[in-house]
């Protein structure tokens, strides 16, 4: 894990700043700590059916969660002028006042397990940039270390010669041994079976 401090400014939205930063950078990590103001803060609280919407000089106090580029879960504690403290799941709309110091605990990803040299991986995956399904895909591979190839998609010609190879317009594609086992509920199903272990 590594440290990644984050400095706000004025009239930045909290939530979609680190949505956005997660997103462009392919970040995967939690919150450590956070240090602001706001000027409106939107939180949804428990069995609500509407954010809470507070406007004035309001102290953040905490923030805690995770943020990935597939999205962020963020709680948020803060105080008004009358040092009454409310608190709840972050939503977007939550604007900072004067800055927002925050520090970003980033886990560092896991390298794919090379294979044995000579050795082709048994494993093959087709993703498109920017698909939150394909991250999750590619996350449970380098989780469980388990090698692979990564065929990534960039244009329309590689989209159509994919598409007739696996008889699939969805992504991502994952393969064994050349054959197309279908795609991201295909791979967790066999995750969750314990096939794929058995292909280390």
């Amino acid at each position: 894990m590594r440290s990644l401090p984050l400095k706000l400014a004025p009239g930045s939205d909290l939530r979609l700043s680190l949505e956005e930063l997660a997103r462009r950078d392919g970040l995967h990590g939690f919150v450590l700590g956070v240090v602001g103001n706001l000027t409106r803060a939107a939180f949804q609280c428990p069995g609500q059916a509407e954010p809470t919407v507070l406007q004035g000089d309001l102290e953040v106090i905490t923030l805690n969660g995770t943020v990935s580029p597939d999205g962020v879960h963020l709680h948020l504690s803060l105080s008004d002028g009358a040092c009454q403290v409310w608190g709840g799941h972050l939503e977007p709309g939550t604007i900072v006042q004067k800055g927002a110091d925050l520090l970003l605990g980033v886990l560092e990803p896991t390298p794919a397990k090379a294979p044995e040299q000579g050795q082709t991986p048994r494993l093959e995956i087709a993703v498109l940039p920017g698909c939150p399904w394909c991250s999750r895909a590619l996350r449970i591979l380098r989780t469980l270390d388990l090698a692979h190839t990564v065929t990534t998609i960039n244009d329309d010609a590689s989209f159509v010669a994919m598409q007739q190879r696996s008889g699939m317009t969805t992504f991502p594609q994952v393969f064994i041994d050349g054959t197309v086992i279908g795609g991201y509920d295909d791979l967790v199903a066999l995750h969750a079976s314990g096939d794929l272990e058995a292909l280390r």
